[in-house]
């Protein structure tokens, strides 16, 4: 099994900063209700909690100037 690192830190109520062995994110919002995230590797994602097993996540991924 790899080893891994993750750890989350509150920054401020509702902000998160998260950092793990390659990367780390900024997220704003809380548990429950609309959360973005956006990550150093150019990742964002937009996510929401609803109730019941129901959920919405949407995300998007900056592209390297190298790819075209």
């Amino acid at each position: 099994m790899p080893i891994t690192f993750r750890k989350s830190f509150r920054i401020f109520p509702g902000v998160r900063l998260n950092i793990n062995r390659r990367s780390w994110s900024v997220t704003v919002g809380g548990k429950s209700g609309l959360r973005h995230t956006i990550s150093s590797t150019g990742r964002r994602t937009t996510s929401m909690d609803l109730p019941g097993p129901l959920g919405y996540r949407h995300t998007t991924t900056r592209r390297s100037r190298g790819d075209h």
